[in-house]
């Protein structure tokens, strides 16, 4: 079975999911390949340049949604795909185009966010897909609760990793004398991530507590006028490449992850499978999936920087908690968040809709190529970004 699954290769969490899923697709006999669109001017970034070899660009004209489609549609035809695995609103014209294509293509979709514009796009083509993969309970329970999914065809397949190029041993206990490290790792943007928050977080900590932020985004520039009189504790990484990624872990000690909403952040699997203890935002069906609150890492309220501030300063006072709760990350990762798992599941999931495929919607001409309501902007789009960000801390507070 050859399936094509929508993305381009960079940095982020998506990729990462895809390369896990190639490499744990391939003994199932699946021959997992990325599809990606480009309107021009899109290279490879640097250590990326291998994953060339993995997968097809296709070159599109820029503001041509039905040009795109139909390029796509031929290079999924000429590349003799069996079916797709569509990231919901990673990209809108790879999104919308299991409504076009031919009833033998095989359609997964993966839903990879808990806002209600992620949930509006996937109940947008719910009809043109055979089945949906969750990666979070929440996910799931939203989409089948209050969108009508059908729960049969809904499935949760949590993100996972490979462990190989993570420490086998436990950490060694820290002295009370040294200061925590912390670390946020991944997008730096307010809106899902929370990162103007970290400011309020570090100025409440002891002097001797450090900060290192890898990662780049639209925030970074507010975020860095935001901590003037912190430069001596904050290191910037920048971008960081994923092979870089387990040493970064190793040389901190607690992931800080301050966020309004997630699907199932791949970068908390990655600093629990590296023994940096979590202190995250306690997102229901989420985080609370991920880490059990006390035992391998902690969770604060949504927007609660006090509270937040208070975990990281009893893991300051208490090192041998912080060297349990080390230890318990490590071995909740290797036990349930494992790549056999998550491609086992995978598998199974897509020889299922291959051996029965449920019935679908009629696929729809592409000369008639428009975007359903689900997926063109709606009414929250236009709420101011700081009303928004309120509205998200409410719900997740509720």
């Amino acid at each position: 079975m050859k399936i094509a699954y929508f993305v381009l290769p960079h940095m982020g969490g998506t990729y990462t999911v895809f390369r896990h899923l190639r490499g744990g697709l391939a003994p199932h006999g699946i021959d997992l390949r990325w599809v990606g669109l480009s309107h021009g001017g899109w290279s490879l970034q640097p250590g990326l340049e291998h994953e060339a070899a993995f997968g097809t660009l296709v070159e599109t004209p820029p503001g041509d949604g039905k040009s795109a489609a139909r390029q796509l549609e031929r290079a999924i035809v000429a590349e003799g795909f069996d079916g797709v695995i569509v990231n919901v609103l990673s990209d809108r014209v790879q999104t919308n185009i299991v409504r076009y294509l031919s009833p033998k293509i095989l359609r997964l979709m993966v839903v990879h966010n808990i806002t209600p514009g992620t949930y509006a796009a996937a109940h947008a083509i719910r009809p043109h897909v055979h089945a949906t993969v969750c990666v979070s309970r929440r996910c799931r329970d939203d989409l089948v609760k209050r969108h009508h999914f059908p729960a049969e065809r809904t499935a949760v397949i949590a993100n996972a990793i490979s462990t190989d190029a993570y420490p086998q041993a436990d950490r060694l206990p820290r002295p009370i004398g040294e200061g925590l490290r912390l670390l946020f790792l991944g997008r730096i943007e307010d809106a899902s991530k929370g990162v103007l928050w970290l400011p309020e977080i570090l100025a409440r900590l002891p002097a001797s507590v450090t900060l290192t932020i890898a990662g780049d985004g639209p925030d970074l520039a507010r975020l860095k006028a935001a901590m003037p009189g912190m430069a001596p504790r904050i290191v910037y990484a920048g971008a960081v490449a994923a092979e870089a990624v387990p040493d970064l872990l190793a040389a901190h000690d607690v992931f800080l992850m301050p966020s309004r909403y997630e699907g199932l952040p791949m970068a908390l699997v990655e600093a629990m499978a590296g023994g940096c203890v979590p202190v995250a935002s306690a997102l229901r069906g989420v985080t609370d999936m991920i880490v059990e609150d006390g035992r391998d890492g902690l969770l604060f309220p949504v927007g609660d920087p006090a509270k937040a501030a208070g975990l990281i300063r009893s893991l300051d006072k208490d090192r041998a908690r912080l060297l349990a709760l080390s230890i318990g990350a490590r071995r909740k990762v290797a036990g349930a968040f494992t790549v056999d798992r998550m491609a086992a599941h995978y598998a199974s999931v897509l020889r299922d809709i291959q051996a029965n495929p449920p019935p679908l919607a009629a696929p729809l001409a592409m000369d008639g190529w428009s975007l359903p309501p689900g997926l063109r902007p709606g009414l929250r789009t236009f709420l101011p970004q700081p009303l928004k960000n309120w509205l998200r801390v409410v719900r997740e507070r509720l």
